[in-house]
């Protein structure tokens, strides 16, 4: 199944971070969660919403991130 090679695929991946990384991924995990509901919450109350990158946080060592702001419409 997909799901589970998914799944393999991250347990591989995680077992090559430090301990901070598994930390840090597993905070984004939470949080997309988070996110996913609330986006699901204003669908349910009659708003469309789409997720725009704005910009692309970058680290010292060429790691980088997009950085989001929601596009919300009310129909009539």
């Amino acid at each position: 199944m997909v799901k589970t090679h998914v799944k393999e695929r991250a347990e591989a991946m995680a077992s090559e971070m430090s301990e901070d990384q598994q930390t840090a991924i597993r905070m984004l995990a939470n949080e997309l969660h988070r996110l996913n509901q609330a986006v699901v919450k204003a669908v349910e109350s009659g708003l469309s919403v789409e997720l725009q990158r704005t910009a692309r946080h970058h680290a010292d060592d060429g790691y980088w991130g997009d950085l989001l702001v929601p596009i919300v419409v009310k129909q009539r």
